[in-house]
């Protein structure tokens, strides 16, 4: 069966065992490829206010930690959300480590370099993308878009809506 949505996709959890997408079906949700030791890794501050903010209104920020960039998420699970947690004091849904290009990327990335283009693949660590809350993608936003960048919080606030 060919994928039509985010919610034909699952990853599994930092903390263990399965995390389908289709968990969050009827909520928007923004997918970022992190990592702990980027010169973007500040962004967790922006993303973990993005959740507090909007997880009410029906927003889902997951984290992807990646190693595909710079070797900048060497660590464990464990030691990923360890770091998080005492750094950021993140607590939005994060997955284990998974490669988001090449050959080996997760399915999900693979998909959406698909429908989207190679060139929409993530180019570094902090790439975001976001779906509507049917799961379908809503848009594609680089590293240095901060979590906070009018383009993103107004393109959320519309998946919101839909």
């Amino acid at each position: 069966m060919a994928a039509k949505s985010a919610y034909d996709f699952a990853f599994k959890s930092i903390n263990g065992g399965a995390l389908p997408l289709a968990n969050f079906k009827g909520q928007a949700l923004l997918v970022v490829n992190v990592a702990s030791q980027c010169g973007l890794t500040p962004q967790y501050s922006g993303l973990e206010a993005l959740w507090k903010t909007k997880k009410d209104k029906g927003l889902v920020v997951l984290g992807v930690p990646c190693n595909d960039f710079g070797a900048q998420e060497p660590g464990s699970e464990t030691e990923i959300k360890t770091f998080c947690e005492t750094r950021f004091a993140v607590d939005f849904p994060m997955t284990a480590k998974e490669h988001v290009i090449g050959g080996g990327a997760h399915p999900l990335y693979k998909w959406l370099a698909g429908e989207l283009g190679e060139g929409a693949a993530p180019k570094w660590n902090f790439h975001k993308y976001l779906f509507n809350k049917d799961g379908s993608i809503a848009g594609t936003f680089g590293s240095r878009t901060e979590p906070n960048a009018p383009e993103l919080t107004k393109a959320i606030d519309e998946a919101l809506k839909a």
